[in-house]
């Protein structure tokens, strides 16, 4: 129980306060009697101190604001020395609640221990600017929380006995990380002559009859738009107690009060190395606040942020006709071009509505999109706008990703040796959106780590003794390259898209991206680009109601809240038809071309279009997905999805007599140049043939051929051709 605190005092259970260091020092015990009776009387007389105390009697949540306006001196008090008056003040609402009580129930006055939780809508500061000020002093910040410990028994009192004359003495303890002060010598005097005086540290600790309470701490990091560029994220630790335990998993978003606070850590490097007087800092959290629109609420959860002229506004825009042009072109509005790609990303970050059946099973709400193709079309630049501008975002690059990065991992706590989780890209993203760039470049066992939490949005964890499931209710938004770098029309719709199928499956929308040659098209984006750097910004899009660029992140927040849809009759029947008839095309030409298509149409796709006319009626905030949503939604899917399922198959079915016969020539010079088990680069075996006057793509396309009929298989990452027959 070594350690010491200088931002922490003692609980208020038995009411006893510290009377050295600080203002309340000097406070005399008369004063301190006059401020408890005026607290008492501030929450007698004030109706919604009066109604939170007897609406739930274990807590009282304070506003500051409505403190300011009653009383300044008190609000003044808990703001300069929160140590010393917090714990006053929740003397003052254990004595009154008994006697609110028997007023309302007629029963008869029982006390019991009440926690002051404060809240207040001044800003946050950010978590780099505290330092050795701030100790002691009250402190707002926002953050993330990445980790949270098993539940802890803390010592409030400490019941000690003397091993020589076993006198019984109780010693208060800090809250929060803190310590017992124990002294070092009995005060017990000898009464006879012949009894020896007490030793040096005669103390025992008897833990059964010591008082607890329930603590637990928690790891707050940064927010990931609040980290600047280069640097790592900072965090800081958490100290909640009582009714604030187990309120709190990894992922979510958070806004908290504290006392800014230090501890001695146990086997610090600093302490070992007998730096005493260093010590690490912690906040002890006296309030909170989820910022989360998906996680249910705590006891202290804060009210809508939206004020009432914002909202008739959101409304406003929502009942114009062109409401949809106008967010779909607030999208990216420097990339030319990409129109359907830009309204699929205005789909994805409204998303649909999240849904729970009768028997528990959750179908997920969030709309993911793959983007695939060539390099230098913009696929980054949709990544970098989105996480800009989602309420909630997380952008990582699939190389630089580990399957523990994108879920969460077991680490291992330096001070108490015992695990705990921390949570990765999908959990901190929870309730937004995860962006991941080079899609393709992540290993295939770190791809399989995110089907859970695509398709199901949870994270499972069995490890180090940790079984849990975690939250990731987030939409995903990829970018990813083929194989060879760009997309090539040559080679099939399989080769081109090296994705497996469960993983593509998982993308309710597939587009594939080819930088398309075309000398008026490329004018044009050329001049868009000029003029983006020689003017220095985008100009607006024309619109009758010129918004900044934080309105459409407000907007996306308000739909997201407020407007939850679901589809009409009419839409249902609709949809139902269009999926059965998009089976059967599905099904004929597989049957004519004898294989199957690369994406394969499945009931994840129906939904798929079911959340895309939800997010279409949500841009709206129409509470009714209508018919024009749904063909909305099945346009979008047609010239994306089903455009890269059709894409590639069976392209040499079309081929002129002539292409035919210099193909069936490829052939029999590879034959007559590989022997049946040999294999040969790629590479070399196209130059070989290319010596011999064959054209390149010729060959890759004979190759292609073969490789379909099952006669060659592609070895490393197909640069080896192996032949099997």
């Amino acid at each position: 129980m070594s350690g010491w605190d200088e931002g922490a005092v003692f609980y208020s259970e038995q009411a006893q306060f510290p009377h050295g260091g600080g203002d309340a020092g000097d406070q005399s015990t008369a004063n301190r009697h006059s401020i408890l009776v005026k607290m008492k009387e501030l929450i007698r007389s004030n109706v919604s101190f009066r109604e939170s105390l007897l609406h739930n009697s274990k807590y009282l949540l304070v506003n500051f604001e409505v403190l300011e306006d009653q009383w300044a001196e008190i609000a003044k008090l808990l703001r300069t020395a929160p140590s010393d008056y917090l714990p006053l003040f929740e003397t003052a609402a254990a004595e009154v609640l008994p006697s609110l009580k028997s007023k309302v129930d007629g029963e008869e006055p029982v006390s019991g221990e009440v926690q002051i939780l404060l809240s207040s809508k001044e800003e946050t500061v950010s978590i780099r600017s505290l330092g050795a000020n701030s100790i002691s002093k009250l402190v707002k910040i926002s953050g993330i929380t990445i980790a949270a410990s098993r539940t802890k028994a803390k010592a409030t009192y400490v019941t000690l006995m003397c091993k020589n004359c076993k006198n019984v003495k109780m010693v208060p303890c800090r809250p929060g990380l803190g310590g017992a002060i124990v002294p070092r010598s009995c005060d017990h005097v000898p009464q006879t002559a012949g009894e020896e005086p007490c030793p040096l540290d005669p103390w025992i600790v008897v833990p059964d009859r010591s008082k607890y309470v329930d603590q637990q701490t928690l790891k707050l990091q940064e927010n990931p738009e609040d980290v600047p560029t280069g640097e790592l994220p900072r965090n800081i630790l958490l100290s909640v107690d009582r009714h604030l335990v187990q309120t709190i998993v990894p992922g979510t978003r958070l806004t908290i009060m504290g006392i800014y606070s230090i501890f001695q850590a146990s086997n610090s490097s600093a302490a070992q190395r007998g730096a005493v007087a260093v010590r690490q800092p912690y906040i002890r959290v006296v309030g909170i606040e989820e910022a989360n629109e998906t996680n249910s609420g705590g006891p202290s959860r804060g009210p809508s942020s939206f004020t009432a002229e914002e909202v008739e506004d959101f409304k406003k825009f929502a009942s114009e006709v062109d409401s949809y042009k106008e967010i779909c072109a607030k999208i990216a509005p420097s990339i030319y071009g990409h129109d359907d790609v830009k309204k699929a990303v205005a789909c994805l970050l409204f998303g649909g509505s999240r849904k729970m059946l009768p028997d528990g099973v959750r179908l997920r709400g969030d709309i993911n999109v793959l983007l695939l193709g060539d390099p230098s079309t913009a696929k980054s630049q949709f990544l970098k706008f989105v996480e800009k501008t989602a309420p909630v975002a997380v952008y990582t690059s699939g190389k630089g990703s580990s399957a523990a990065g994108l879920t969460a991992s077991v680490i291992r706590d330096n001070n108490s040796r015992e695990f705990y989780l921390e949570g990765g890209a999908m959990v901190l993203a929870d309730g937004g959106v995860v962006c991941i760039d080079e899609f393709d470049k992540m290993r295939a066992e770190d791809r399989v780590a995110i089907h859970e939490a695509m398709e199901q949005q949870t994270i499972s964890i069995a490890k180090a003794g940790i079984t849990t499931v975690l939250n990731s209710r987030t939409a995903v938004l990829a970018a990813a390259n083929p194989p060879s770098g760009r997309y090539d029309d040559l080679k099939s719709a399989q080769d081109n898209i090296d994705l497996q199928t469960t993983i593509l499956s998982r993308f309710d929308l597939i587009f594939i991206v080819k930088d398309v040659r075309m000398y008026s098209q490329d004018k044009l984006i050329a001049s868009h680009i000029i003029k983006l750097h020689t003017s220095n910004h985008v100009e607006a899009p024309q619109s009758n109601t010129p918004k900044d660029d934080n309105w459409l992140k407000r907007y996306i927040h308000y739909c997201r809240t407020e407007c939850h849809p679901r589809l009409s009759d009419s839409a249902a029947t609709m949809l139902q038809n269009n999926y059965v008839k998009i089976r059967q095309d599905m099904r004929q030409q597989a049957h004519d071309s004898g294989e199957s298509a690369v994406i394969p149409i499945t009931v994840r796709q129906l939904e798929a279009i079911i959340r895309l006319s939800e997010a279409l009626a949500k841009m709206r905030l129409s509470h009714v997905a209508t018919e024009g949503h749904v063909l909305e939604a099945i346009r979008l899917f047609n010239v994306s999805t089903m455009d890269a399922a059709r894409s590639g198959i069976n392209q040499h079915m079309n081929m002129t007599a002539e292409m035919q016969n210099e193909i069936k020539q490829a052939e029999t010079q590879i034959k007559r140049r590989m022997g049946i088990g040999s294999h040969i680069s790629e590479r070399r075996l196209i130059d070989d043939l290319g010596r011999m006057g064959l054209n390149e793509s010729v060959v890759r396309r004979a190759l292609l051929i073969m490789h379909q009929r099952d006669e060659v298989e592609y070895k490393r990452e197909r640069r080896v051709i192996l032949r099997k027959m």
